[in-house]
């Protein structure tokens, strides 16, 4: 039974649109011009900056009296209770599953945040576990977490394929690994010449037929 090692934000669940609506809910409350928007998406970085770096630099742009550790608390929760799983993206899932295949959440991110969203959307009832790089000590793209993820569900690791939309995290991560990958392009273009997805997707339900295609 090979891996599917599948990422978590923007890839098995939608992201981005949920932090701009709270982004958006949140810069009205602290009275800031629309034209924010976009600058608290750049210091966001599509989630990859740290929580506490961008809850001290909307600290400081809004000169808010509200300690880091409460925006902290906020960045982590403030999209947790609008997350939803995509019903199709449950069942391709669940497909994967009754044609031989073993899904594994490998995210990067806090236990606290990435379980939440796991449990709270149900996604838990879809995949065989789930290794957060918090919890492991290992971020991707150090494929040593592919590997404790294999480990985890007490699998080969051979044979396995990553699907995620990290450039550098997901594909570069499972090239390290020697791991054919599927990437989630989201609109972009591929541009990095050291290596490159198996496929690209443009969504998890393409990107799980095709490594069944495969």
């Amino acid at each position: 039974m090979p891996l599917l090692l599948l990422d978590l934000d923007n890839t098995l669940l939608d992201r981005e649109n949920l932090f701009r609506s709270w982004a958006e809910r949140f810069l009205v409350k602290v009275g800031a011009p629309p034209g924010d928007l976009d600058w608290l998406l750049a210091v966001d970085g599509d989630g990859l900056t740290d929580r506490w770096d961008v809850a001290d630099a909307i600290r400081t742009r809004y000169a808010l009296s509200v300690r880091s550790v409460d925006l902290v608390e906020e960045l982590h929760d403030g999209t947790l209770a609008d997350t939803r799983l995509d019903p199709l993206v449950a069942c391709a899932l669940r497909i994967a599953g009754e044609v031989g295949w073993m899904p594994v959440v490998v995210c990067n991110g806090a236990v606290r945040q990435q379980e939440g969203k796991i449990r709270r959307t149900g996604l838990d009832r879809y995949i065989a576990d789930w290794v957060i790089s918090e919890e492991v000590g290992v971020s991707k793209p150090n494929p040593r977490i592919f590997a404790l993820a294999a480990q985890r569900v007490r699998m080969p690791l051979r044979g396995a394929w990553v699907v995620g939309d990290g450039p550098e995290a997901d594909i570069g991560g499972a090239a390290a690994a020697g791991l054919p990958s599927v990437w989630l392009h989201r609109g972009r273009t591929w541009n990095d010449s050291r290596f490159a997805p198996t496929y690209t997707a443009d969504g998890p339900i393409a990107a799980v037929a095709a490594v069944l295609a495969a």
